[in-house]
């Protein structure tokens, strides 16, 4: 592994969009009051979605109202059109988030869009971002594997990474939305990425749904991904993508680093915490493990 990563908790979004269990805005705020809390200095509060597509992301506006901000942090929104965007620049976001599937079958059930026309609208939108004073985050999905159209091209996903680079977008992400990525992979996609970004970080947004997430995270930062997404308690999951289930869990992430002797800088302790008390709230086990397991500790004596 190189140097601490920065880790973006994406639970409030990513993690809570799939789920049977909708949260009353206010407590999805408190939810991102306690990570920020443990120490996480980037948290992704929600989405600026149809309410009618995605009902748990309603209301995300009134979570940014009731949020306690802390200064260093950065609250980000996650869009996907131009209409979205309005609604998240004038809530306040910090960061525009932006993503798009690279494959038409994806494209077309996420925004009823083709391939080609997300890609266009994603550049236009980090231009409209740029001009709101706010940054701007792409994230290429299933670029390790479609759920409709299988495997994607190597070749494919850095020509997207090279055109949103070409857009300006600040940093790239690499998402493996259905969990299917290996290790391989990650050494292969996350080199030419970094190739064809021009200079900008490049990240992984990962699933564990075949329990491969955290081998693939520690594969990335071997070759030279600085970002990582996690969700609290490892919940998440695609709500238009078959069997996508959650996403690498943030205290097990950090439980990993930590052991490895990488600093994060977020607070395990009280990260476990949040977990626990989540677990508590959506009254159902989180497939995190660490939350459950605790941190390793020799016994007294």
């Amino acid at each position: 592994m190189s140097g601490a990563p920065a880790v973006c908790d994406v639970g409030p979004r990513d993690g809570l969009q799939n789920d049977d269990v909708a949260l009353d805005p206010r407590v999805r705020a408190n939810l991102c009051d306690r990570l920020v809390a443990a120490g996480l200095r980037r948290v992704e509060v929600g989405s600026f979605v149809s309410p009618r597509a995605v009902p748990q992301m309603a209301g995300t506006a009134e979570v940014f109202d009731a949020l306690h901000r802390e200064p260093g942090v950065i609250y980000s929104a996650l869009v996907l059109n131009a209409r979205g965007l309005e609604h998240a620049i004038a809530a306040g976001a910090d960061e525009i988030h932006i993503a798009y599937p690279l494959s038409d079958t994806f494209a077309q059930r996420n925004q009823n869009a083709t391939l080609e026309q997300a890609a266009l609208t994603s550049a236009q939108m980090v231009a409209a971002a740029h001009e709101a004073g706010l940054r701007a985050t792409v994230t290429l999905g299933a670029a390790f594997g479609c759920p409709f159209e299988g495997r994607r091209d190597p070749g494919m996903v850095a020509e997207h990474v090279r055109r949103m680079a070409a857009a300006g977008v600040e940093e790239i992400m690499l998402a493996d939305t259905i969990g299917v990525g290996v290790p391989s992979q990650v050494r292969t996609l996350v080199p030419l990425a970094l190739d064809a970004a021009q200079g900008r970080p490049v990240g992984l947004h990962l699933h564990n749904t075949r329990n491969t997430g955290y081998a693939n995270a520690d594969a990335g930062l071997g070759v030279g991904a600085t970002i990582l997404d996690a969700s609290i308690g490892g919940l998440g999951g695609c709500p238009f993508a078959p069997r996508a289930t959650g996403n690498i869990a943030t205290e097990d992430l950090v439980n990993m680093l930590e052991e490895e002797g990488i600093q994060t800088g977020i607070d395990l302790d009280r990260l476990i915490e949040v977990a626990v008390w989540l677990e508590g709230v959506m009254q159902k086990r989180l497939p995190g493990l660490v939350h459950r397991a605790g941190r390793f500790a020799l016994p007294a004596g």
